[in-house]
């Protein structure tokens, strides 16, 4: 039985009625501000440990990024899948089941992130083991992925609650509680590193503890002021036709997302052979790189948002004219960035590694330089892969994931074998080209405009 959505007092937002392209920037623009921190207090994480630990250091914890994805993927997709519904239903304006989804995603996440924080500190070794991590810097690295894996509760719950209030449209109380995550962040990087020297423990810890933080304030946040997630506890319990519905929305794009992971994993294992001097360069490369990324992430969530609500209202025109705003965006953006980040790279660069480092900085430039030329195509891909996830039609992100391994895997051995270390950048660019095309291809077909497990209900 649908419910009628009132007047309502906090910031969630109806994105079925209005102008697709400024309801879009409206929702991006609080996401890229706290998108931007996020990655900034992972910069400051990389250029505290690279200034006051050295190079070895900062490759130890460069290494774990693929690993650390992996093991957030099962906990991330499954917040997704609930997202997902939970816009749809939002879209549809049926309030009950709008807070079934909320009570179910709770349990179905917890199971989640307890699952994989086990697998992840008991697989650690093992994991860095099978990326050819270096000997003088394997410890550490085991060291920084064990306390990621224990602090993965504070991690998956934020994302969780998060994804929810963005499925509602709200961007804005996320971003808040980010902001105070990243200067929390910050604080303890400084302090744990520079006054307790912890090296890469103190950077874990820092994370795990402002995550924490952050949870605990926006979940207070939605129970006490989110009319629509407002439950009382003797009804806050799991409905099997959600959970079913979860899985079957989340699993795809937790798969999607272990397939993305799986695919730098394989590219972190061709760094990793050639030793610490490359891998710190590749660190700072992709720090960088991951900060420059983060419009194209931003637009791609508001797109998942904006298509399950209009899904769910069953207007697939607006649908339409969304992915249109978007695509200008990301490629006037992209565009943009080319030369800046051709010509300026260098100058990031720099703010990571000792300036007597001088062969670090010059690989680096080269691995930001030829990746550039190609942020049109891994932008289009957060455009595709979000609007087709918004519809529910997330198996073809799944094969965009499983496109994105195989191309890593293919081309970055094939090209380091004949080019060396550069191969490795051309491979990352070759990927986004044709993960794009396979998306940008679904989109054309119109399949995914039938895909909906709320509105075939």
């Amino acid at each position: 039985m649908k419910g009628i959505i009132q007047m309502k007092k906090d910031m969630t937002t109806d994105m079925t009625v209005g102008s697709p392209a400024k309801l879009l920037l409206r929702f991006a623009i609080p996401l890229l501000i706290g998108n931007v921190f996020q990655q900034l207090y992972n910069m400051v994480d990389a250029i505290v440990v690279g200034n006051y630990e050295g190079k070895e250091a900062l490759a130890a914890v460069g290494t774990t990024g693929p690993i650390n994805f992996l093991i957030f993927s099962l906990a991330l997709g499954l917040a997704a899948g609930i997202s997902i519904i939970t816009s749809q239903y939002f879209g549809a304006k049926d309030e009950e089941n709008i807070k079934k989804s909320f009570a179910t995603g709770a349990y179905v996440i917890i199971v989640a992130l307890v699952t994989m924080g086990i697998l992840g500190f008991f697989a650690s070794r093992p994991m860095l083991e099978l990326l050819n991590t270096p000997e003088n810097i394997i410890d550490q690295s085991v060291t920084y992925l064990k306390i990621c894996s224990v602090g993965i509760i504070g991690i998956g719950a934020y994302n969780w609650i998060a994804t929810i209030l963005r499925a509602l449209g709200d961007s804005i109380t996320p971003l808040i509680f980010l902001i105070v995550a990243c200067v929390l962040n910050i604080i303890l990087d400084l302090v744990f590193v520079i006054v307790f020297h912890m090296g890469v423990a103190g950077v874990a810890w820092a994370t795990i503890i402002s995550q924490i933080v952050a949870a605990i304030g926006c979940i207070l946040y939605a129970l006490k002021k989110v009319e629509l997630l407002r439950i009382p506890m003797k009804e806050f319990r799991p409905d099997k036709g959600i959970v079913k519905k979860c899985l079957l929305l989340g699993i795809p794009v937790a798969l999607q997302n272990s397939f993305v992971s799986l695919s730098t994993m394989a590219l972190q294992g061709v760094i990793n052979n050639y030793g610490d001097t490359i891998m710190a360069s590749a660190t700072a490369a992709t720090r960088i790189e991951q900060l420059i990324l983060q419009p194209g992430v931003s637009l791609g969530m508001a797109v998942t948002t904006f298509t399950g609500q209009n899904i769910g209202a069953g207007k697939f025109d607006r649908v339409k004219k969304g992915f249109a705003s978007a695509t200008k965006f990301i490629v006037g953006f992209s565009l943009f960035m080319l030369p800046v980040i051709y010509f300026g790279g260098g100058t990031i660069i720099n703010l990571f590694i000792k300036a007597e480092d001088k062969e670090v900085i010059r690989i680096g430039i080269e691995a930001l330089r030829v990746p550039c030329f190609f942020y049109s195509f891994v932008g289009m891909i957060f455009v595709t892969r979000n609007l087709l996830s918004g519809a529910g039609d997330v198996k073809i992100p799944m094969l965009m994931g499983v496109t994105e391994v195989v191309c890593r895997v293919v081309f970055a051995n094939i090209l380091s074998f004949h080019f060396g270390y550069q191969g490795i950048w051309w491979a990352t660019g070759l990927t986004w080209l044709l993960t794009a095309t396979v998306g940008c291809i679904r989109y054309a077909s119109g399949k995914w405009k039938d895909k909906s497990l709320v509105t075939s209900s």
